[in-house]
């Protein structure tokens, strides 16, 4: 398979950049790499930590300032952080880059998958579920902009997502050819 460019997963949390992201990586043979984590190694505390103490704002200028830097990176798979398209620079970063692609989840499925994360601080609210509807209305415009693909998570396995997404990267590098 040919391949030319970085693959960056956009979408909301919970929708599975980071489980989908390792097994495109694996298949592909690159680097897998989550924004996410780096934040959190560069901090040395988890992110609801950095939310405490910084606010949103603060966590926002820390992962524009990771996303710059890890996008110059070659040869790798990056999950962002559900937040990460909401700074224009960043957006505009990850479509130059890369191929973009968003994994798209209705926020009811997005509940089920992350009610029981207590690593979530945009959750920490009395209405989860209406919190998740509400990020997605302001965010779903946000991924579909940068978007080169957009893909519908739904309740497939991460198998025959990234089966369906390694025929999709095939038939556009093959274009590109």
């Amino acid at each position: 398979m040919e391949q030319a460019a970085n693959i960056f997963l956009v979408g909301m949390m919970g929708a599975g950049k980071t489980t989908v992201g390792r097994t495109l990586a694996r298949r592909l043979k690159l680097r897998f790499v989550d924004s996410d984590h780096e934040i959190e190694a560069r901090c040395g505390v988890k992110i609801p930590v950095i939310f405490e103490i910084e606010g949103e704002a603060g966590f926002r200028s820390r992962e524009a300032q990771a996303l710059a830097e890890l996008t110059v990176l070659q040869g790798i798979v990056l999950a962002t952080g559900g937040g990460a398209v909401l700074r224009e620079e960043s957006r505009r970063l990850l479509a130059a880059r890369g191929i973009v692609i968003y994994l798209r989840a209705t926020p009811e499925h997005l509940f089920e998958r992350v009610r029981q994360d207590r690593n979530r601080p945009l959750l920490a609210t009395g209405d989860p579920l209406a919190r998740l509807r509400q990020l997605y209305r302001e965010r779903d415009p946000l991924y579909r902009e940068v978007a080169d693909l957009v893909v519908d998570t739904g309740r497939q396995s991460v198998q025959v997502l990234t089966r369906g997404l390694l025929e999709q990267l095939a038939t556009r590098w093959k274009a590109s050819a």
